[in-house]
């Protein structure tokens, strides 16, 4: 099972839609579990801002794999490690 910093931050968050803060912007993040655990969804919107980070992270392929929605991997990474709730 994957246990890179990037999973564990992504896991321990919470489900649902809440505030978060990154590079000093505030974002509306939402964060889905589905597939009874296999896949998280995060979507996340800069408030007052154009900014969008969007990716899907499928659990049990290749020990966990990343697919951004139109965005680096590395965009998606720093997001999620780099934010503070």
């Amino acid at each position: 099972m994957n246990k890179t910093p990037f999973f564990k931050r992504l896991e321990a968050l919470p489900n649902g839609a809440y505030d978060v803060v990154y590079n000093n912007s505030r974002y509306l993040l939402n964060k889905e579990t589905l597939l009874k655990g296999k896949l998280i969804k995060i979507y996340a919107k800069e408030l007052g801002g154009n900014d969008i980070v969007s990716g899907n992270y499928y659990i049990t392929i290749k020990d966990g794999l990343l697919k951004p929605c139109e965005m680096s991997q590395k965009k998606v990474i720093d997001f999620i490690l780099g934010l503070k709730l």
